[in-house]
């Protein structure tokens, strides 16, 4: 059940960061059902809803797996979640209509885009302040962070662009021209790249950190299916760096490609309209949302297989699970 919402007082805060965190679950949000489905991973099975505010979309997790934060982008904020018993906190001053964001490699900042103001607001998570708008291109989305917090890229879906922006001093650094529509950023591990795809434009552009020059361009064929149906979205990367696992969206398939040919080795059949990803915190699994089909996938890492679909809410968006 819901509860109403309310600002925290920051000793607040810090008595419930001391409670013990449920452990690898995932959080499924649900774009037109307002909710949340909570799914033990190991069993694949729901255990619990969380009703939460207007479009829920951008879900990610506090490092120590005690917090959810979520997009609840039609109020115009981000929701803080207690994993411990689902009851929602209060809320992040997030700025308008915030679609997607990413969470510092310290857990002490949340790095939001904002859609329909084309800005990144960055937030201090403890004090609940915004610390800086950074103005980018037109209908930001996508956002990633280096390994070492020094570099976010935010892509913008009108502009075709993703933006290099210096955590320290907030300015953009380099902005790069990417295929139609970017919609996700995620660095390989050692930070040398960052991988964009473009849901329109149907690749995957991936960007030498260093000289942030496009160094290769991903493309995709699955037989019987026309061009403009395959659709990459969501992106994730193992922590090793060998394989990166593609989300494209109508083509109903996740794509496995190896780093290190930059060529697709496999399309694993999944539900409808796949969006986001995520993995295990054990790197044995990763999960697609399926919006259209509504639920969600568990593929195998080491088999490349489909293992189990799990029916979520209405309309699954984005998906992460718990670290511990």
């Amino acid at each position: 059940m819901r509860k109403p919402l309310s600002v925290l007082a920051g000793a607040t805060i810090a008595a419930i960061m001391s409670s013990p965190a449920s452990a690898y679950m995932a959080y499924v949000s649900n774009e037109r059902g307002n909710s949340v489905t909570v799914i033990d991973t190991e069993t694949m099975e729901v255990v619990d809803t969380i009703e939460v505010g207007q479009r829920p979309r951008g879900i990610t997790v506090s490092h120590d797996g005690k917090f959810i934060y979520l997009c609840a982008s039609d109020d115009d904020t981000v929701e803080v979640i207690d994993t411990s018993d689902y009851s929602i906190l209060g809320n992040l001053p997030s700025g308008p209509d915030p679609e997607l964001f990413v969470l510092s490699p310290d857990g002490k900042t949340l790095y939001v885009a904002n859609e329909d103001d084309n800005l990144v607001t960055v937030i201090d998570i403890e004090n609940r302040s915004v610390v800086t708008e950074i103005p980018v291109g037109v209908e930001p989305e996508g956002m990633g962070i280096s390994p070492d917090g020094s570099t976010l890229v935010n892509t913008s879906e009108t502009t075709n662009m993703a933006h290099f922006i210096d955590t320290e001093t907030h300015q953009i650094t380099h902005n790069v021209l990417v295929d139609s529509r970017p919609r996700f950023a995620e660095f390989m591990p050692d930070g040398s790249e960052v991988w964009v795809s473009a849901e329109i434009g149907g690749t995957v552009s991936v960007i030498d950190n260093e000289t942030r020059e496009i160094t290769h361009k991903i493309t995709f064929e699955i037989p019987g299916l026309r061009p403009e149906t395959i659709q990459p979205v969501g992106v994730r990367i193992t922590d090793d760096g060998t394989k990166a696992y593609v989300a494209l969206g109508p083509a109903n398939r996740v794509a496995v490609v190896n780093t290190e040919t930059y060529e697709v080795e496999k399309y694993v059949l999944v539900g409808q309209r796949v969006w986001q990803l995520a993995f295990t915190p054990d790197q044995k699994t990763i999960i697609s949302t399926n919006g259209i089909s509504n639920d969600v996938t568990f593929i195998d890492v080491e088999t490349d297989e489909p293992i189990q679909s799990v029916t979520v809410g209405q309309q699954p968006w984005g998906v992460v699970v718990s670290p511990n």
